[in-house]
């Protein structure tokens, strides 16, 4: 069923009770579908937090999987070390290598990827467009205020969330049979917009099936609901950070101010300095005009 903005709209605006008991209708029914054999992908984040409670709360033997990428925050790391059945998978490429490999993640992953593609790209084809766009509306497309980063004199690409967290979390997939639940809200990005209106909570269709049983909700649910029924959260959140992900990704660092880095620089010099000097973040960041 297409959801469609009056529905996102209503759904988004429920409140969180009702959200809960919309999210558990979800988290049974994908449950039921694949007979049990189902895992929550865990982040150690708030919202995979939430997510893990919901579905332990029906389900308590449904393990968690954590993507150990080496890019999670210590208080991460700790906090996931503290949550019983949780599978630590590694991916088999390091963060170092995909950037010597493939190029940093800047921007965003959409613009990395067009950024990526027009560089490497063997028809005139593809790199038209690239930078003119595709069909009528003319999008996906290097957008005209980051064009001027296909000469930059370092590689970009959208590569590393596929061979640190995607290719792990498929390979485990495809040994296991297990589907997953992931803790995705539509809020976080167009992209994730578009795809809960094409297929709601519970993808069975997609290529690759997930469930977003909290897709509707707002971050201050994930934080009423924390509040509300007292569950342990990752200590991260109360030295100033709102988002976790992965400590030295630069997709959307222009946007927000403080960023990670200057967060970073505080709370975990050593981390800060690594990334600055031994990645070469610094001189990528001063590139594209990212305080730091």
């Amino acid at each position: 069923m297409k959801i469609t903005s009056d529905i996102l709209s209503v759904r988004q605006n429920m409140p969180l009770q009702a959200k809960i008991v919309l999210s558990q209708q979800r988290i049974r029914s994908w449950y039921d579908h694949y007979h049990g054999e189902v895992y929550i992908a865990f982040s150690g984040g708030k919202d995979s937090t939430v997510l893990l409670d919901l579905v332990r709360e029906y389900y308590p033997q449904v393990p968690a999987v954590f993507v150990d990428t080496g890019l999670e925050y210590p208080e991460i790391r700790d906090f996931v070390k503290s949550i019983d059945n949780v599978i630590w998978l590694k991916p088999k490429m390091s963060f170092k290598k995909v950037i010597e490999n493939y190029g940093y993640p800047v921007i965003s992953k959409a613009q990395a990827g067009y950024i990526y593609e027009y560089r490497h790209a063997k028809s005139k084809k593809t790199k038209d467009k690239r930078w003119n766009g595709a069909y009528e509306k003319k999008k996906y497309k290097i957008s005209e205020k980051w064009k001027y980063l296909v000469n930059a004199p370092f590689e970009i690409s959208d590569k590393c969330c596929y061979y640190l967290k995607k290719k792990p979390s498929r390979d485990y997939e495809k040994e296991s049979g297990r589907k997953v639940f992931l803790g995705n809200m539509f809020s976080d990005s167009n992209n994730r917009a578009v795809e809960y209106q094409k297929y709601g909570c519970n993808m069975f269709d997609k290529s690759v099936p997930q469930s977003w049983p909290i897709a509707f909700w707002k971050e201050s649910d994930i934080w009423e609901y924390i509040k509300t029924k007292k569950i342990k959260y990752s200590k991260i959140y109360d030295i100033g950070y709102h988002r976790t992900g992965c400590m030295f990704c630069m997709f959307g660092a222009h946007r927000n101010h403080p960023n990670r880095f200057q967060l970073m620089k505080k709370s975990h010099p050593k981390l800060y300095n690594y990334c600055m000097e031994n990645l070469n973040l610094k001189s990528v960041l001063d590139y594209i005009g990212i305080d730091s």
